[in-house]
Order: C-alpha cells, then sequence, then structure tokens
C-alpha cells in the first residue's frame, strides 16, 4: 500500500481502499491524534500547535495536511495568519466510541500480535501525550 512519508495514504492508495479504511488510516498516528484533540478544544494556528504539542513546525504542517487532505482539518485566513479547526465535530464522537471500545476489551488491542507489544494506552491518554 502506497503511503507518503508522513504516514498519510496517498491518492492513489486511497482509490483502493473504503472509506472506512481512509478514515481510519488518517487517524492512525499519534501526532495526528494530538492535532485533533487539541482542535477539539477550538482552533488554533501552526505555531500554537507546535509550543503545545512540542513538535517542530514542519511536524504539525504536513500533519495538518494530511488531515486537510482527509477532510477533518479546514482552516481560515485572518490577515497573515490562518487558523485550523475541525470540519466535522461527529469526529469527536467517534473519539469518545473508540474510548469506550477499549475501556471494553481492556489490554486485548496492545496484545494483539499484527501490532505487538506496548503500554497500554486509552486512546484519550494518546491524543493527549
Amino acid at each position: 500500500m502506497a503511503m507518503k512519508e508522513d504516514g498519510c495514504v496517498t491518492a492513489a492508495a486511497a482509490a483502493g481502499m473504503t472509506p472506512a479504511v481512509a478514515l481510519f488510516r488518517s487517524l492512525a498516528d499519534e501526532t495526528r491524534l494530538r492535532i485533533v484533540q487539541r482542535l477539539a478544544a477550538g482552533e488554533a494556528r501552526v505555531v500554537d500547535l507546535t509550543g503545545e504539542l512540542g513538535l517542530a513546525q514542519s511536524t504539525v504542517s504536513k500533519h495538518l495536511a494530511c488531515l486537510r487532505d482527509c477532510g477533518l482539518v479546514d482552516y481560515r485566513v485572518e490577515g497573515r495568519q490562518s487558523f485550523y479547526a475541525l470540519t466535522r465535530t461527529e469526529l469527536l464522537d467517534l473519539l469518545a466510541a473508540a474510548e469506550g471500545v477499549l475501556a471494553a476489551t481492556g489490554a486485548a488491542v496492545v496484545l494483539c500480535p499484527a501490532y505487538g507489544p506496548g503500554e497500554p494506552a486509552t486512546a484519550v491518554e494518546v491524543v493527549t501525550r
């Protein structure tokens, strides 16, 4: 499957995926989840996200581009600044539902052989790190 360097799915690969697979691929990155969680609290500029999340500007920008390509984030321009925001409030419902699934399955997801061992973490813990 063709993916960009940042883990975002290329247009060619997305063409062969179901929309659900493409959606979950777009959220299958800790940095993108952290950005989504921050934007759930309100719009932010790239400089805000870099400071609050402790990430490089280039990292934030490429993940915002991926989320924009997926239609989950967009921005508005005010003067020389761009303010990013979530486009779909349903995304928050999806993350809350994921938290419920993780609570119900316990460590099963963490112990899944497809993803290897790791420290257990809830969806909220992942997006707020």
